[in-house]
Formats: C-alpha cells, sequence, structure tokens
C-alpha cells in the first residue's frame, strides 16, 4: 500500500517569478510589424462586434414582433402556451415527434394516467 503524505507536509509550489523574466510586451515595445498587424486584428474585432451588435438589435427587434403577435393571438381567444408547444413541435422530424410521443403515452400508462 502506498504511504501518503500527511495533511499538513508542505507540497512545492509552483510559481512564477517575474524579478527573473524580461518586462511584458506592450504596444510601445513590440516592433513596428507586430503593432500594424495587431491594428488590422484590433480593426477586423471591432467590425465583428459591431456586427454582433446590429444582429442583437435585429433580434431584439424581432422578438418584440413575436410578442406583439402573441399579444394578438391571446387577444383573438387562443392558448398561447398551446400555439408555442405546436410551433415548438413543427420544428422537430415527424418520426422524432412519434417518438416522443410513443414514450410520453407508454409513461402516462405506466402512472395510470391514459
Amino acid at each position: 500500500m502506498p504511504r501518503r503524505r500527511p495533511a499538513t507536509a508542505a507540497r512545492p509550489r509552483h510559481r512564477i517569478d517575474w524579478t527573473d523574466t524580461e518586462t511584458p510586451m506592450n504596444a510601445h515595445s513590440m516592433p513596428d510589424a507586430d503593432v500594424a498587424s495587431s491594428g488590422v486584428a484590433a480593426e477586423e474585432l471591432k467590425q465583428f462586434v459591431e456586427r454582433i451588435e446590429r444582429l442583437e438589435e435585429e433580434k431584439a427587434g424581432l422578438q418584440g414582433d413575436i410578442k406583439d403577435v402573441m399579444l394578438e393571438l391571446k387577444g383573438r381567444g387562443f392558448d398561447v402556451k398551446a400555439v408555442r408547444t405546436i410551433l415548438r413541435l413543427r420544428k422537430k422530424d415527424h418520426s422524432e415527434r412519434q417518438e416522443e410521443e410513443a414514450i410520453l403515452e407508454l409513461y402516462m400508462q405506466a402512472l395510470g394516467m391514459a
């Protein structure tokens, strides 16, 4: 049986001694080629972020439109919860939906609910 180290024994820790390392690189210490390439990368990153922000705004607008349609649906006397269930089911493949329904029916029978 292997011997275990007592809980009080100090384990060696791996620490970085920053006094022995070079000064970290920053934009002022980078060679000119690296600054230019990081500028290109920064501009590309900015474009991606702005694109995502525009899409998020569009998404929020669409979600607002869906909410308005659901309120209209409810105002016309339809059950919103049932419509949401139908929307979820329509996204599924027919065979996947049949399998889920069969499992649900089996469980309901096992619980005496059918």
